[in-house]
C-alpha cells in the first residue's frame, strides 16, 4: 500500500539559517507518528512545512503522490491543532466547533450534528452550549480535539496539544487521543518533547536532534536500541562506557564483552556502550552472561516500586553509573562496596554520531 504521505530530502532554512537538514521520512495511513525532539531541533518547522505554512529551501513533500508544493495550506485536507488550542472565547462549544464546518460550506443541522457527533466522541456530550471561559482545560483540549476531527482531514497535525496541562491529566489525555484517533482510523503527525508522551501516543517515532532525523522506529525499538549516543542522551540515559568493537568482541575499562548479534550498527573500531539503568540487580554467586560492575555506593533513593543507586569509584571510570535496582533485597548503605549485575539485554552497542 502507498504511503499517504512522503517526505524526501526536507530542507527548510529560517533567515537564511538552515534549521532542517535533508530529513525523510513516509507515514502510512492511520499510522500515528511522533516528533519528539528538544526545543529548537526542527520538529515543529516540519510540521508547518508540511501544513504548508513553511517554505521548504529544497525537497519534496507529497500526499497521496501529488506533490503540495503548489499547494496552499487551506487545500491541502489537513487539520491542525495547537498548544493554546486557538479557541473562540466570544463562540459557545458548539460553535467553536462548526467554524471549521462553515468554511467549508457545511452549515445548519447538518454542522450542528457533526459538532454533537464529536462532542460525544470526545467525552464532552451535553457540553455545546457552554462558553469556552467555562471549561477546564483538559475540557477545551477536548473541544479542541473535536473542532479539528470535525472536518475529517486526510491528515491531522498536532503542535505540543498537551503542553499546557499537568502531568496526571497529560498521561491521561495522551491515551485518550490515541484510543480516538485509532477508533476513527486518523492518520497523525504528533509534535511533543516529552517522551514519556510520545512513546503513549504513536506506532512510530521520530527523533529530531539539530534538524537531523536521527532516529526512526516504534516506540518500543526507539528505547531498546537508541543507535546513537545523542539519541540515547535525549532520552535520558546517561551510563555509557568507551570502548572499542573488534570482532564482536567489545574491550573497555569494564573488561570485554562479546556481542554475538550484530544485525545493525555493524561498524567496527570505538564505540559506546550503553548501560540502560533497568534490569540490574545485586550480585549473587557466579557471573552470568552479562557484566558486573564493582564500586561503591554513592548514593541510593527510595522511589517506591525500585531503588535508584549511584555507584562510584569504579575501575577505568571517571562518572558514577546509575542503576535501578529492585526493592528486595535492599541495596547497601552509602559508602560501601557493592556488585552489580547487567544483563545481556541492556546493553547496546551504539554507533559514532553521523552528524
Amino acid at each position: 500500500m502507498k504511503p499517504l504521505l512522503d517526505i524526501e530530502q526536507l530542507c527548510v532554512n529560517y533567515e537564511g539559517q538552515p534549521v532542517l537538514h535533508g530529513v525523510t521520512l513516509s507515514l502510512a495511513r492511520g499510522e500515528l507518528l511522533c516528533l519528539l525532539g528538544h526545543s529548537g531541533s526542527g520538529k515543529t518547522t516540519l510540521l508547518r512545512a508540511i501544513a504548508g505554512l513553511e517554505e521548504p529551501a529544497s525537497g519534496i513533500i507529497s500526499c497521496d503522490g501529488s506533490d503540495l508544493r503548489d499547494t496552499p495550506p487551506h487545500r491541502r485536507g489537513f487539520g491542525m491543532m495547537f498548544q493554546d488550542y486557538a479557541l473562540f472565547p466570544h463562540k459557545n462549544v458548539t460553535e467553536n466547533i462548526t467554524f471549521g464546518l462553515e468554511m467549508q460550506g457545511m452549515r445548519g443541522n447538518k454542522a450542528a450534528a457533526r459538532a454533537e457527533e464529536m462532542l460525544e466522541l470526545v467525552n464532552l456530550a451535553g457540553y455545546g452550549k457552554r462558553h469556552i471561559d467555562e471549561l477546564s482545560g483538559g475540557q477545551q483540549q477536548r473541544v479542541a480535539l473535536a473542532r479539528s476531527l470535525a472536518p475529517r482531514p486526510r491528515l491531522l497535525l498536532l503542535d505540543e496539544p498537551l503542553g499546557s496541562l499537568d502531568r496526571s491529566l497529560r498521561d491521561h489525555l495522551a491515551e485518550e487521543i490515541r484510543t480516538i484517533l485509532k477508533q476513527l482510523e486518523v492518520t497523525a503527525i504528533f509534535v511533543t518533547h516529552d517522551q514519556m508522551e510520545a512513546f503513549s501516543v504513536a506506532d512510530r517515532v521520530a527523533v529530531l536532534l539539530d534538524g537531523r532525523l536521527a532516529r526512526l522506529d516504534t516506540p518500543e525499538a526507539v528505547y531498546r536500541d537508541p543507535q546513537q549516543r545523542e539519541v540515547a542522551s535525549f532520552l535520558g540515559f546517561a551510563n555509557f562506557v568507551e570502548g572499542r568493537l573488534d570482532d564482536r568482541e567489545f574491550t573497555s575499562p569494564l573488561g570485554r564483552l562479546s556481542f554475538d548479534d550484530m544485525k545493525s550498527n555493524k561498524a567496527q573500531g570505538q564505540r559506546t556502550l550503553l548501560l540502560r539503568p533497568e534490569g540490574a540487580t545485586l550480585a549473587e554467586g557466579a557471573e552470568g552472561r552479562g557484566l558486573r560492575v564493582s564500586g561503591s555506593v554513592r548514593s541510593r533513593t527510595c522511589l517506591g516500586g525500585h531503588y535508584r543507586l549511584r555507584v562510584e569509584k569504579i575501575d577505568g571510570l571517571n562518572a558514577p553509573l546509575t542503576f535501578e535496582i529492585p526493592l528486595a533485597p535492599a541495596p547497601p548503605a552509602k559508602g560501601s562496596a557493592v556488585e552489580i549485575d547487567v544483563p545481556g539485554n541492556s546493553l547496546v552497542l551504539l554507533a559514532q554520531s553521523e552528524t
